[in-house]
């Protein structure tokens, strides 16, 4: 059978309805058609004490895995940002807790709203999210009510190597049972400019038919929960330091022809959509990417992309201790 997936067309009229890919992959040896039910998952409590901060009235509370940064700041538009951070001695505990975390927000929206919409972007995220395809997750969590987006992506085939499609599709979706016609990936024959159209026509037929959240305060789309990663400049998704697309106000997703990172043409969700998501995951992991941990967290210097994200509820970020070491 060739691989299907929801690929957004801005000719198409069934957004939902699974396209044929250009790819090798066989999806339906990897979505049975069994549906499995939302299992609530609770998070560990941990015996904790203050210790210094690295905010102003935040305090950092310790356990044998990891610590945590709790804080409050107040936005340029004046809403309160809820901001989490959460420091491992190993990227293994991160992986485990990042894992109880989705499963737990998995069962809330589950649960509250039918549908359970999730952002993910490329790089080593995906391999952070290596324990939801593992044992209790994997059978527990309502896959059928996931759908499933990129926050960025390269303009390449879903069989190319700079694909995050097929990143994801290795790792990830190839070992749950989503539906195919709930993976919304891009359609890589179009230029990036018409790739970023049809993908934000896209989200928008998903709001008409309810599956898609509207902010009440944005009026962008509000994804129940975005996982992003950070490159070691502070870029997220394809959001880089000094470029024009940080400063984008109006449109949902752009094209980037000229992005310093090759491939050089992708497409991107904006920061007024990033921003927007009901609960943003940012995880960072490694050394190299300590200095750029520091300038977003502490907004010292010239304060990097990864500086610039929120969420509406929660913003929490994953970061092992190699990348706190500057903190």
């Amino acid at each position: 059978m060739a691989s299907s997936s929801s690929s957004c067309f801005l000719r198409s009229i069934l957004f939902s309805s699974p396209t044929n890919l250009r790819s090798n992959y066989p999806l339906s040896t990897f979505f049975p058609k069994n549906h499995l039910t939302c299992s609530p998952s609770t998070s560990p409590r941990f015996e904790s004490f203050s210790v210094s901060s690295i905010e102003t009235g935040s305090s950092k509370r310790v356990s044998d895995t990891r610590i945590k940064v709790k804080s409050m700041a107040t936005t340029d538009i004046g809403k309160e940002e809820k901001k989490r951070v959460e420091i491992y001695d190993l990227e293994e505990n991160l992986a485990i807790d990042l894992a109880k975390f989705t499963a737990n927000l998995s069962d809330k929206f589950c649960k509250e709203r039918g549908a359970f919409t999730v952002v993910v972007s490329g790089g080593s995220l995906i391999k952070s999210l290596r324990k939801l395809v593992e044992s209790p997750y994997v059978d527990s969590i309502d896959w059928a009510r996931w759908h499933f987006f990129w926050v960025d992506e390269r303009v390449v085939p879903k069989n190319h190597e700079d694909s995050n499609y097929k990143l994801a599709y290795d790792s990830f979706l190839s070992k749950v049972p989503i539906p195919p016609g709930n993976v919304y990936a891009i359609n890589e024959s179009l230029s990036a400019e018409a790739a970023a159209d049809d993908y934000e026509t896209c989200l928008k037929h998903l709001v008409k038919t309810n599956i898609l959240r509207v902010s009440e305060s944005t009026g962008f789309p509000k994804f129940d929960l975005m996982f992003l990663g950070m490159g070691p400049d502070g870029h997220v998704a394809s959001l880089f330091p000094g470029h024009g697309l940080c400063n984008e106000s109006k449109k949902w997703v752009v094209s980037i022809s000229d992005s310093p990172k090759p491939p050089s043409e992708r497409i991107t969700f904006t920061f007024p959509v990033i921003n927007s998501s009901a609960h943003v995951a940012l995880v960072v992991c490694g050394s190299g990417k300590a200095e750029a941990v520091q300038a977003a967290l502490k907004k010292t210097g010239d304060v990097p992309p990864a500086g610039s994200v929120s969420a509406e509820d929660e913003l929490v970020w994953f970061l092992d201790k190699p990348a706190s070491s500057k903190l």
